[in-house]
């Protein structure tokens, strides 16, 4: 089960998902959910380190794909301020449209970090009632996510799950 949630608290915006395991899981979905919130941690860590966007959607595309599993590309995480969706897109994935539109990690950037990932195929379907999102495959999938800001002291989690 997954729950995503967002708010706005003094004219600020945060949005935060966390995928949990309801009952029993297999031994599949017991490790797509640990690659799932490695991901999430790897991808902050890194925007520590990394000078643009594009070095970190490639290490978390490696790290997926190393584990024997694919990254939804249909969904990307986004800047967030005032308004829950700004610019720039969020890629947690490399590509020439990333290439094209990269972005420097600079103090003062805060970003909706939420990598999505699949047990089988990369591509999912929105369901009819225009919110369900599953994989076309009917795979299992994991969605993890932080608003982070970018400080000049490193990355900062905004939405951590324990206050």
């Amino acid at each position: 089960m997954k729950i995503d949630t967002g708010c706005r608290l003094n004219g600020w915006c945060g949005d935060a998902a966390w995928t949990y395991a309801v009952g029993e899981i297999d031994d599949l979905k017991r490790r797509l959910m640990e690659i799932g919130e490695a991901n999430l941690y790897l991808a902050i860590r890194e925007a520590g380190r990394c000078r643009r966007w594009s070095e970190v959607a490639h290490a978390m595309e490696q790290h997926v794909r190393q584990a024997g599993f694919s990254v939804v590309e249909q969904f990307v995480g986004h800047g967030i301020g005032r308004e829950m969706h700004e610019d720039p897109q969020v890629p947690n994935f490399l590509s020439a449209q990333l290439k094209r539109h990269d972005f420097r990690l600079e103090a003062g950037l805060v970003l909706a970090i939420e990598p999505m990932v699949n047990a089988g195929t990369k591509n999912v379907r929105v369901l009819k009632d225009h919110w369900t999102v599953e994989t076309k495959d009917k795979k299992p999938s994991v969605h993890f996510e932080h608003t982070v800001a970018i400080t000049a002291e490193g990355p900062e989690i905004l939405t951590p799950r324990e206050a």
